[in-house]
């Protein structure tokens, strides 16, 4: 089943030349799935009965057209049917203003359990609820993994701050494209927007964790590789294109 609701892009949401940013429009296909799960019984409300929380784990992002400040915009979402006994699940996006479609996304979920301090298993009763679909809005359904550049260099160092931790007590996940955007050569941030965003999150950042930020050039991606301190942790890799 299809969810779908309508939202005014907002002053926060808009960059260069009054359009909405990648930010932007990840802010709003974060927002409906939540509120589509919500319904499905696992939204924030949920968590403390349920002590369960879906954890994103990778973005894909095609942005087609960007629409301006207050222009309404219509996101649809759906949950993809996945295979028995299955510990992800992929959740699609189709984002519409004016009837035309400006832009897709796809994304991938794992349920975590803070009991038992794991992933949950799939099972048809944590799943049915979303009547899934079989659509697919890129040609492969899966997301590729990303690899970490063996050429990089380090562009800057970050102390996550007490601003940068979500409902999960860890970093949000928009917050690591924040980062990916300060590690941008000055000629690439400030010239057109990349209309191609993929994100990898590999491990999870904490509050006073200290992380090492590395760019990369390969053909046309820009490739931001986020690691700890030490080189010993791979938290994320983030590419736009």
């Amino acid at each position: 089943m299809k969810f779908e609701r309508d939202y005014i892009i907002g002053i926060e949401d808009i960059g260069k030349n009054n359009q909405i940013t990648n930010l932007g429009y990840l802010k709003y296909l974060e927002e409906i799935a939540c509120s589509h799960s919500a319904t499905c019984g696992y939204g924030a409300n949920d968590i403390e009965t349920k002590r369960k929380a879906w954890l994103l784990m990778d973005w894909k992002l095609k942005v087609l057209d960007r629409p301006i400040y207050e222009n309404i915009i219509t996101v649809k979402t759906w949950a993809r049917k996945i295979k028995q006994n299955s510990f992800f699940s992929y959740r699609d996006f189709e984002v519409y203003c004016n009837n035309k479609l400006v832009a897709i996304a796809t994304s991938k979920w794992v349920l975590f359990d803070f009991e038992t301090k794991r992933i949950t298993k799939l099972t048809d009763e944590i799943y049915v609820p979303y009547n899934p679909e079989d659509s697919h809005v890129f040609e492969l359904e899966e997301i590729e993994k990303s690899i970490e550049p063996e050429e990089k260099n380090t562009c800057m160092f970050y102390n996550v701050k007490r601003f940068d931790i979500d409902i999960n007590k860890h970093m949000h996940n928009l917050n690591y494209l924040k980062l990916a955007y300060e590690c941008l050569p000055e000629d690439i941030y400030f010239s057109k927007e990349l209309n191609n965003v993929k994100i990898m999150y590999k491990h999870q950042i904490l509050l006073d964790d200290e992380v090492k930020c590395y760019y990369s050039k390969e053909n046309e991606k820009n490739i931001i590789t986020i690691k700890s301190k030490d080189d010993k942790v791979l938290h994320s890799i983030i590419e736009l294109s």
